[in-house]
């Protein structure tokens, strides 16, 4: 499992104290570090099964800086979100966390982060 977050989010941190609480194994990705791709943004949303401006942050400065909320929220438009999420991670909705099992969550709430540690497979003694 990987959870993607920014260190300074209180809801991130959340997110971390539930799966460390869990004995989860996960990889922590600083998104705002190490970007998503295009590509990686589509597979998560796919996951998810979300559509780009479902997972935009329109709070952020530079969604307002690039109009989002004017932009139209259909196919045709889909790529050019998710060129803004690549080019402007800062503007991707956190913790999202990508499950083994192929799903993935945006992990805001505990509950949400409970949904992928009960799909998860246990974790063997060791």
């Amino acid at each position: 499992m990987e959870i993607w977050i920014n260190p300074a989010c209180s809801k991130c941190a959340s997110a971390l104290s539930l799966l460390d609480a869990a004995d989860a194994s996960y990889t922590v990705r600083h998104y705002l570090e190490q970007p998503p791709t295009a590509q990686e943004i589509e597979e998560v949303l796919r996951r998810l099964g979300l559509q780009p401006w479902d997972i935009t942050r329109l709070n952020e400065a530079a969604a307002a800086e690039l109009g989002l909320t004017d932009w139209p929220r259909d196919d045709g438009h889909r790529h050019r979100w998710i060129t803004a999420l690549a080019d402007h991670p800062v503007l991707i909705q956190r913790p999202i966390i990508t499950a083994d099992d192929g799903t993935a969550v945006v992990g805001r709430s505990p509950d949400a982060v409970r949904s992928v540690l009960e799909r998860e497979p246990a974790r063997p003694d060791e």
